[in-house]
């Protein structure tokens, strides 16, 4: 791995943040002296793609909310991520806007009284398509990981679902699972 790679634990962002503090993703480059920064490419209402569908267990098509953000590390294209809201959940809050939301989403989420109780990860490895290639400044047929995220809440219900695409050269997931 590259000097530019990063190596990104999941815990930071499925807990809410107490009030005054940054989203996770900045505070987490900063223990690292890096900067971490986004920008939020598209907020609000879209069609439920069949994958986010499922595990939000709606009908392929059903209004869910979406926000796509820009993931920067150092200024440098680090994610891209689709984080999407079951509408009954989302509808005429702050996650329609694209503004950013003071100590991120899951912060807000838990101001509503959503907190995730459950997290389901899968990670594959693949080819970005175009617009992704051209969004995280990869090269053709550079391989990217792709991490999708289910949270569900205390009562098994989904309250968010996560798909994020990474240059795979550049990245390091580490899983660490305590039991007992």
């Amino acid at each position: 791995m590259s000097a530019s790679s990063w190596v990104s634990t999941s815990l930071p962002y499925l807990k809410p943040r107490d009030a005054g503090n940054g989203d996770a993703w900045g505070a987490e480059a900063a223990t690292q002296g890096r900067r971490g920064t986004q920008r939020i490419l598209q907020a609000g209402e879209v069609s439920a793609p069949t994958d986010v569908a499922k595990l939000f267990v709606i009908p392929e098509g059903a209004p869910v909310v979406v926000r796509r953000r820009l993931i920067l590390l150092d200024d440098v294209p680090n994610e891209l991520t689709d984080t999407y809201y079951p509408i009954g959940i989302a509808r005429g809050t702050r996650l329609v806007e694209t503004a950013k939301i003071p100590g991120g989403a899951v912060t807000f989420l838990a101001g509503l009284g959503h907190v995730g109780a459950l997290v389901c990860e899968d990670v594959t490895a693949g080819v970005p398509d175009e617009e992704e290639r051209k969004t995280l400044r990869t090269a053709p047929e550079e391989p990217v990981l792709r991490l999708t995220r289910l949270t569900l809440d205390r009562d098994d219900q989904p309250i968010q679902v996560d798909r994020m695409v990474m240059p795979a050269h550049r990245q390091r997931l580490r899983y660490q699972i305590r039991i007992g």
